[in-house]
Order: C-alpha cells, then sequence, then structure tokens
C-alpha cells in the first residue's frame, strides 16, 4: 500500500510569548521571555512564585460568559487555536467531507482548575456533594477536542492523546498516520494545557522539578545552562492542519511544510527521570528518521526538549551526538522552552509550529538565557545561543519527552518550489 503524503496547511497559537501566530512568530526570532511573576493566585507560600502565563487574555473577548463558564482554560485555549489554524487553512466548511474531518488533540493533565476548585469548594462546604453539573465534562481531557468538532460538525476521528509533556507531538503522528492511511484528508491537531494552578505549581514544587529563581524569573528557564535548575511552568495551546498532499493542492491551499516521519519510544527507566545515556531519546530519532526515509544528514535543526533540567538537558544532547555522529556539529539546536516555558501536554504542538515557521522564514529562533558554558555538554554543538540565527533549513526535527518515559519526534521538509 502506498502512503499519502502529509502537509500543514494551516497554524494557530496562544502562547506566553504572543496570542497568535503572528506574534507568536516575533516573539520567537527576538528571544523573548515570558516569563513573569504569577497572577493568578497568591503565591506567598509557594517555593516557585512565577510562571509564563498568557498575557492580556479575557475569555469573554472570545466567548460569551456562558459558555465561557462550561470551558475549562485548557479547553479555550484550544477551541481558539484551533479557530486561528482552520480560518489560516482556509477550510471552507460547506464543501468539505466532514466524515473524513478529524480532530486529534494533546492534553498532558486537562481541566486542573476545575478539578481543583470544585473539590476544594466541596471540602470547604457542609458536606453536601453539590458539584457543578459541568465539573465532569469541564474536566476532562477529550473534551478539547470534542468542543472543536462540535463547534465545526467534524465527523471523523475524535479523541486525545495522553502521554504527559509528550501529549500533543503523540497527537500529530497520530493524525499524520491516519491521512497517510487514507483514513482522513484533514486532521485539527495539536494541544493545549492549562496547569499554572495552586494544585499545577504545588505538585511540581513538591517534585524539586521548578526553577525558584525568583529574583529572576525572566532569566529562569536556561537550558542547557550550567546553572539550570528546573523547568518553567508555562501555558497556552498550538494547533496544525494536517491535510492529504492531493486534497491541500486541489483546493490551492498555502503549505508551510511536509510531515515526513514520526517517531516514538520509550524510555523504560524512570517515572519522571530519563535514562542518563539518552538510550530512549537515541531510539525516538532513529524511528522518526527511519519512518520518514531519511538519514541523519539530512537534518538542518532540532528543537529540543529542551526544559533546563539538570538531567533531561544534558541526556538529550548525549543521544543527539549518537544519532547524528559528526554531523551533529552541523546542526543548529535550540530550545524554545527558554522562551515559552514548558507547555506541558501543548509543548509538542507549540514546539512544531516553531519549527515550521524556522522553515519558512530561514531563521532559527535563539536559546535564550544562555551566560555560563556546562562542562558536560559538548562545545562543538551549536545551541543557538541568545541570538536568532540565519539558515535555509530544509529538514526540521521536533523532540519531545514526558513523564514515565514517553519519547515523541516529528520531521517536518521544505516543500520543493
Amino acid at each position: 500500500m502506498e502512503l499519502k503524503r502529509v502537509v500543514v496547511t494551516g497554524l494557530g497559537a496562544l502562547t506566553p510569548i504572543g496570542n497568535n501566530i503572528s506574534e507568536y512568530w516575533d516573539g520567537l526570532k527576538n528571544g523573548k521571555s515570558g516569563c513573569a511573576p504569577i497572577t493568578y493566585f497568591d503565591v506567598e507560600k509557594f517555593k516557585t512564585k512565577f510562571a509564563c502565563e498568557i498575557k492580556d487574555y479575557n475569555p469573554e473577548d472570545h466567548f460569551d460568559r456562558k459558555e465561557a463558564r462550561k470551558l475549562d482554560r485548557f479547553a479555550q485555549y484550544a477551541l481558539i487555536s484551533s479557530d486561528e489554524a482552520i480560518l489560516d487553512a482556509g477550510i471552507n466548511l460547506d464543501m468539505v467531507d466532514k466524515f473524513r474531518v478529524g480532530v486529534i488533540w494533546g492534553a498532558g493533565i486537562g481541566g486542573l482548575k476545575t478539578f481543583q476548585d470544585e473539590v476544594i469548594n466541596f471540602a470547604e462546604g457542609d458536606g453536601t456533594p453539590r458539584f457543578n453539573p459541568f465539573f465532569i465534562p469541564k474536566m476532562i481531557a477529550d473534551i478539547a477536542p470534542g468542543n472543536i468538532s462540535i463547534k465545526h460538525g467534524f465527523m471523523g476521528p475524535n479523541y486525545t492523546t495522553v502521554s504527559a509533556c509528550a501529549s500533543s507531538a503523540n497527537a500529530m503522528i497520530d493524525a499524520l498516520n491516519y491521512i497517510r492511511l487514507g483514513h482522513c484528508d484533514i486532521i485539527v491537531t495539536g494541544g493545549s494545557e492549562a496547569a499554572v494552578t495552586p494544585a499545577g505549581m504545588g505538585g511540581f514544587n513538591a517534585m524539586h522539578a521548578l526553577s525558584t529563581r525568583n529574583e529572576s524569573p525572566e532569566t529562569a528557564s536556561r537550558p542547557f545552562d550550567a546553572t539550570r535548575d528546573g523547568f518553567v511552568l508555562g501555558e497556552g495551546a498550538g494547533a496544525l492542519i494536517l491535510e492529504e498532499y492531493e486534497h491541500a493542492k486541489k483546493r490551492g491551499a498555502k503549505i508551510y511544510a511536509e510531515v515526513v516521519g514520526g517517531g516514538m519510544s520509550s524510555d523504560a527507566y524512570h517515572m519522571t527521570a530519563p535514562h542518563p545515556d539518552g538510550i530512549g531519546v537515541e531510539r525516538v530519532m532513529l524511528n522518526c528518521l527511519n519512518d520518514a526515509g531519511m538519514k541523519p544528514e539530512d537534518v538542518d535543526t532540532i528543537n529540543t526538549h529542551g526544559t533546563s533540567t539538570p538531567l533531561g538537558d544534558v541526556a538529550e544532547l548525549i543521544a543527539i551526538s549518537k544519532v547524528f555522529g559528526d554531523h551533529a556539529k552541523n546542526i543548529n539546536i535550540n530550545s524554545t522552552k527558554s522562551m515559552t516555558g514548558h507547555l506541558l501536554g501543548a509543548a509538542g504542538a507549540i514546539e512544531a509550529i516553531a519549527s515550521i515557521l524556522a522553515m519558512e522564514h530561514s531563521l532559527v529562533p535563539p536559546t535564550i538565557n544562555h551566560t555560563t558554558v556546562d562542562e558536560s555538554i559538548d562545545p562543538s554543538l551549536n545551541l543557538t545561543l541568545n541570538t536568532a540565527q540565519k539558515r535555509e533549513i530544509k529538514v526540521a526535527m521536533s523532540n519531545t519527552f514526558g513523564f514515565g518515559g514517553h519519547n515523541a519526534c516529528v520531521l517536518f521538509k521544505k516543500m520543493d518550489a
């Protein structure tokens, strides 16, 4: 069976450094930090007092008040970013076969604030179980793609992938394969997350996973730097329209890139720590290259998982050196989490979008906040430190890994003119 080609025809984003694709790219290329003191709740008793929140966001700018109350923020973000991507793709919703349009979405946690608020309200009440009737449908992770499909009438495959921080990368890989196998013409894919809550911050603090650089939050996310001390929690969403190539060409769609491969693997090592030798990460990149039928030397850039954790950054770079050998020093390696923070289940989506935009603009966004060389990192690697670098990009790789040892890798190729 000959696999169909899959292309990206629409993009949408709601991120800590920009509330749409144009603003997001502007923030990326200029090395903008999205990190600031938390405004959502009182942080006095928390070890970490900052995060990468969405700025200038009012739900009632996008939804009427009644609708907004039925949606957790992660679902709001999903609808906003997917609407932008659908509009960007120029899809005539009256002309497509909606049975062949699906929604596959990633979320690592889902409606955490909804769950937290309802349980607190119950605990502080008189013991009578007076829960909001929208509690469950607001909270469950699969409600985001459900709402997208309901809004637009898409009746193809519809579900959520949950693999912690690899969730939206897994969603993209599933979407790629559904289209390649001929089951769908179009799939709305991506991911969203809204975990900047007392429960989210408290939980990650308890694991000692978050940076505590409270004196300088804007520089706290510093992948590959010797002084890195943990990741910075972010929130938001990224959406991509994946489409069968002939279907896109027939309707005259703009094509951003071709999705040529997706790989998955497991560390099978530890609940939260990566394998120190990067074995699972090495395997996921090889699986992705094999799926695409490409060689290591074909890759021009890698947007790493690069969370700014002491163990994770080194393990990933070790794996890159193993997979790409001498070619590794010719690759522009970066981590856009240095700007956006870590969007958990949405990370794969917004970082894939960053890779696609870098390809379109021939510009690799920087890894910001680097001040101190880590002697355990190979100095020959180009980590695109502090300043964006111009480069013609034909093939871009995006890595995403999650607690539980979940690894996902997606490969994009520039379309021939």
